[in-house]
C-alpha cells in the first residue's frame, strides 16, 4: 500500500472496480463549489463529501490508497483521518461510484458473527481519544469536539460511543469520570439530533424561483441550528458544508444580504441555461470558466460573512459590508447602450426573460415564508438594476455613440469619461470587468458548444470580443500612477513639518537672500514682512 496520495488513473470508476468487488478506494477530497446556483439543492449528507453524487467534481480528489474487505478499510480510515481533510470512502460497482461512511463499516462489522469485536473497539477507541487529544480547543472541549466528530463519521454504528469505547478512551485521558461522560453523552446526542433534523426535517420542494429547492423552515429556526454548528465546525470538518449551507439558507431569507448577492454575483446566464437545457453532447458537461467561478465565490464568501455578522450581533461589521456595495438604483427606462446591447446579445435577452420568468413565478408564489417571499423580491429588485448597470455598460463599449454635433469641445472628454465611469459602476473596476469578459468568451468558445447554443456563439464571442477591445482601449487610456512622483511629492510636503520639529536651524544662502528681498520691498506678490 502506499503512504502518499497518488494521481488519479484517468477513468477513475472503471479503475477502482477492476481492482474487485471488496476493493475500497480511500481518497483525500478537497473543497468544492457549486457555480450553478447559490444555495445547493438538498441538505449535505453529514459525514459524506458528496463526491460520488452525479455530476461530482473528480478532480477534488486525491487517492490515498485502495484497501480490500471492510475491516482493513476501517482499520486504514481510523489511522489516516487527521480530522481537518476529509478522507472518503469509494467503491465502483458496473462503473458506479458509492461513498461509505466509516460508521456503516462499523456497524457491518459488529454485526458479523465472525468478526473480532473487542479489536475493533479498540481501535475506535483509539481513534476517539485522537480526536479528542488532536481537537485545537483542548481541555474538556476537546471532548466535545470528539463527541461531535463521532456523531458525524460513526452515527450509523451508535448515536453516542459505546461504553467499550467511551471508557477506555477516557481512561487513556486520565478522565474517567461522570461530567466528562456526562459532556460526551449529551453533545454526541445533540449533535445526532440536529443531523437528523437536517436529513429528516429539511425536506425539500421544487421551487420555480431561481431553480432552488429551498426547505420549509423559518429564518429563526436556521440561526438557531447555525448557532448550534459553526463552533464546532472548528474541529470538525464534517460539519463545515453544514455550517454554510445553514448561512446559505439564512441568506435566502434575508433581504439584505439578496441585495448584497445580485450586486455581486456575475451573470451565469450562459451557464445556468446550458445545465437546465441538458447542455451535454458526447457525455461532456459544460464547464464554468474561472474567472466568473473566482467572482461567484467571492460573492458566496461576501454574503456569507454578512449573514453571520448580521445574526451574531456584530451589525457594525454587517453594515460595513452593505455600505462598500450599495444597491443600484432601478432605472425607468431602458438606456440606449443597454438597448442596443440586448439586442445583440443573445445571452443578455435570456437573462432578461429568465429575469421575468423569476419575478412572475414570485407572483404566482403562495409562500408560507413571508422571509423568504421578502428577501426573493428583494433580489430581483436589485439583480434588475444590476443587469442594466451590466448592459449599459458593454453597451457602451461595444457601441459608442458619436459625439453630438453640437456639444462644447470642452465636453467631448467628459462624455468619454462617462463609459469609463459606468463600466466602473457595473463590475467594481476595470479589471475586474476586462475578467469578465474573457471568462464570457473562454465560456463560448469550450467545446463542443451545446445544442442550442450553436447558432449564437459565433455572433455571441464576437460582440464580447469587440466589448473587451474597447475596454482595453479605455484601460490603457487612463495615466498610470507615477510611484516615484508620488513619493517625491509626499516628502516635500512632509518636509517643512519635519523641519518645524526639528527646531531651528542654520540660515542657508537662500534664506539671507529671501531676507534681503523683504527688507528691500522686493518679495513675490502676497509675502509681507512679518509673514
Amino acid at each position: 500500500m502506499s503512504e502518499q496520495p497518488t494521481l488519479l488513473p484517468d477513468d477513475f470508476r472503471a479503475w477502482l472496480a477492476e481492482r474487485g468487488q471488496d476493493a475500497y478506494a480511500l481518497v483525500w477530497v478537497a473543497e468544492g463549489s457549486q457555480p450553478a446556483g447559490f444555495a445547493t439543492a438538498e441538505a449535505p449528507r453529514v459525514g459524506e463529501s458528496g463526491i460520488a453524487r452525479a455530476g461530482a467534481d473528480l478532480t477534488r480528489i486525491a487517492l490515498q490508497e485502495v484497501a480490500h474487505g471492510r475491516a482493513e478499510t476501517l482499520r486504514r480510515w481510523l489511522q489516516l483521518d487527521d480530522g481537518v481533510r476529509h478522507l472518503a470512502l469509494l467503491t465502483a460497482e458496473s462503473g458506479v461510484l458509492r461513498e461509505h461512511t466509516p460508521g456503516e463499516l462499523a456497524a457491518e462489522l459488529m454485526r458479523d458473527p465472525a468478526g473480532d469485536e473487542a479489536r475493533l473497539s479498540e481501535q475506535l477507541a483509539g481513534w476517539f481519544y485522537r480526536r479528542n487529544a488532536e481537537a485545537r480547543q483542548g481541555l474538556e472541549l476537546g471532548w466535545i469536539a470528539a463527541a461531535a466528530a463521532w456523531a458525524c463519521h460513526m452515527r450509523a454504528l451508535a448515536g453516542c460511543p459505546p461504553p467499550s469505547v467511551l471508557t477506555p478512551s477516557l481512561q487513556r485521558a486520565g478522565e474517567f469520570d461522570d461530567p466528562t461522560v456526562d459532556l460526551v453523552v449529551t453533545t454526541a446526542l445533540k449533535v445526532v439530533e440536529l443531523i437528523d433534523r437536517l436529513e429528516l426535517a429539511y425536506r425539500t420542494r421544487a421551487e420555480l424561483i431561481d431553480r432552488l429547492e429551498l426547505a420549509y423552515r423559518t429564518r429563526a429556526e436556521l440561526i438557531e441550528d447555525w448557532h448550534a454548528v459553526e463552533p464546532l465546525a472548528a474541529d470538525v470538518p464534517a460539519l463545515a458544508p453544514v455550517a454554510d449551507w445553514l448561512l446559505d439558507q439564512i441568506a435566502l431569507r434575508d433581504a439584505h444580504a439578496q441585495q448584497l448577492r445580485a450586486v455581486l454575483e456575475p451573470d451565469l446566464t450562459d451557464y445556468a441555461r446550458d445545465r437546465r437545457a441538458g447542455g451535454t453532447l458526447l457525455g461532456t458537461a459544460p464547464v464554468l470558466d474561472e474567472a466568473r467561478a473566482a467572482h461567484l465565490a467571492q460573492a458566496r464568501e461576501s454574503v456569507r460573512a454578512y449573514t453571520a455578522a448580521a445574526h451574531s450581533g456584530r451589525q457594525s461589521e454587517a453594515r460595513q459590508l452593505l455600505d462598500a456595495f450599495p444597491v443600484p438604483a432601478r432605472a425607468l427606462s431602458i438606456s440606449g447602450p443597454a438597448a442596443a446591447w440586448r439586442e445583440s446579445s443573445a445571452t443578455a435577452q435570456d437573462a432578461v426573460e429568465d429575469l421575468a420568468a423569476q419575478r412572475a413565478a414570485t407572483t404566482a408564489e403562495d409562500s408560507a415564508d413571508p422571509d423568504l417571499l421578502h428577501a426573493v423580491t428583494s433580489y430581483l429588485a436589485a439583480r434588475e438594476a444590476q443587469l442594466h448597470l451590466v448592459h449599459d455598460a458593454l453597451g457602451r463599449l461595444a457601441f459608442p455613440a458619436p459625439v453630438p454635433r453640437d456639444l462644447p469641445e470642452a465636453l467631448a472628454p467628459v462624455a468619454a469619461a462617462r463609459t469609463h465611469s459606468r463600466v466602473i459602476e457595473a463590475f467594481g473596476t476595470l479589471e475586474r470587468a476586462a475578467q469578465t469578459l474573457e471568462g464570457q468568451i473562454h465560456y463560448q468558445l469550450q467545446q463542443p458548444v451545446t445544442a442550442h447554443r450553436r447558432a449564437t456563439t459565433g455572433a455571441e464571442s464576437d460582440l464580447l470580443n469587440r466589448a473587451l477591445g474597447a475596454l482595453e482601449r479605455v484601460r490603457a487610456a487612463g495615466a498610470p500612477f507615477d510611484e516615484e512622483d508620488i513619493r517625491a511629492r509626499l516628502q516635500e510636503i512632509t518636509r517643512p513639518a519635519a523641519r518645524a520639529a526639528a527646531g531651528p536651524t542654520a540660515p542657508t544662502g537662500h534664506d539671507a537672500a529671501h531676507a534681503q528681498a523683504l527688507a528691500a520691498g522686493t518679495a513675490p506678490y502676497g509675502v509681507r514682512p512679518g509673514s
